[in-house]
């Protein structure tokens, strides 16, 4: 008799974790969900006490054995580079032999990569991931992935939620500088954060690890209330977005195959939320790129990555 399949997808971050158990035809037997799971930042083996708790939650609520599971796929954030995927499937491997728990195959990936098969299906599409940080994923015809950006904030995150903090104290630096008078986006900076001179904002970077990614919404806001500074912030981190994402397109075409019509779909925390700065996206892209359409993902990353099991169950 043959053995019936079944996997487990992960979709893990720097917030929470979330799995679902599915069988050989996608469909979800179990749901679950858990705290953060960027081992860059709590590290591998509280990572990975996270992930296989979840693997065993999900495998519980479906009333599987974890020893019936045929391949496990995570999607973790952080996890870009084959060194670190190793590491944690290393990790994971540890954590559930000292529990004794036994796993099947486990494959770690990028979390891009799962959001990549999930927001089209597995078929050939460009995702843009903005939010603290900024990557864009392309899969052709072929199955050929392609990147760009994600070189981390000190390098380039075009577009994202810190390149657009950033920007604000660039810009309040200099209306500082020049006694110019303050805007909208600076009396918001100022009364929210407690950034209204030179020494509480070089107190704050320099000695107190301030979040400036935490800024971008505020400058959103200040945008739609129509601040031109703030207006012209998101005018720029679009334009510098988009041609990260022309760089992807060139690349494509010269060295895979596309159809002539492209989808392309946003996900993260700035590109999943309506507003001002999403519209001029939209709008820059469209206006670039007239064979892209865009659409909103098909399925969650959690899902792409049980695809992307399926996936490589089947070949």
């Amino acid at each position: 008799m043959k053995k019936e399949i079944f996997v487990v997808g992960i979709d893990g971050g720097g917030t929470k974790t979330e799995a679902e158990l599915c069988n050989a035809r996608g469909k979800v037997l179990a749901r679950g969900n858990a705290g953060p799971s960027n081992f860059q930042i709590i590290g591998v083996e509280e990572a990975s006490e996270t992930i296989v708790r979840l693997i065993q939650s999900v495998c519980r609520k479906a009333g599987i054995p974890t020893s019936a599971l045929s391949l496990v796929v995570a999607g973790l954030t952080g996890a870009g580079r084959g060194s670190d995927q190793k590491r944690m499937v290393r990790g994971i491997r540890k954590n559930a032999s000292a529990k004794r728990v036994r796993l099947p195959r486990v494959v770690v990936e990028g979390d891009a990569t799962t959001a990549l098969e999930g927001a089209f299906g597995g078929e050939v599409g460009v995702i843009v991931i903005v939010g603290t940080g900024s990557i864009v994923f392309g899969k052709d015809e072929r199955g050929k992935i392609f990147r760009a950006g994600g070189w981390g904030r000190i390098i380039e995150d075009e577009g994202s939620g810190y390149a657009i903090g950033r920007a604000a104290l660039q810009a309040v630096a200099r209306s500082l500088d020049r006694g110019e008078h303050s805007t909208t986006l600076s009396r918001m900076i100022a009364s929210r954060f407690g950034l209204k001179d030179q020494p509480s904002i070089i107190r704050a970077i320099y000695g107190k690890g301030f979040d400036v990614a935490a800024l971008a919404p505020h400058v959103i806001e200040a945008a739609e209330k129509h601040d031109s500074t703030a207006f012209r912030i998101l005018q720029t981190s679009c334009k510098n977005l988009t041609e990260t994402i022309h760089g992807m397109l060139n690349r494509m075409k010269k060295e895979g195959k596309l159809p002539d019509d492209v989808p392309l779909a946003f996900v993260g925390s700035l590109g999943s939320t309506e507003s001002i700065y999403l519209r001029i996206l939209k709008r820059a892209i469209s206006s670039r790129f007239p064979h892209i359409h865009i659409r909103q993902p098909k399925f969650p990353p959690v899902h792409g990555a049980s695809l992307l099991a399926l996936s490589i169950l089947n070949r």
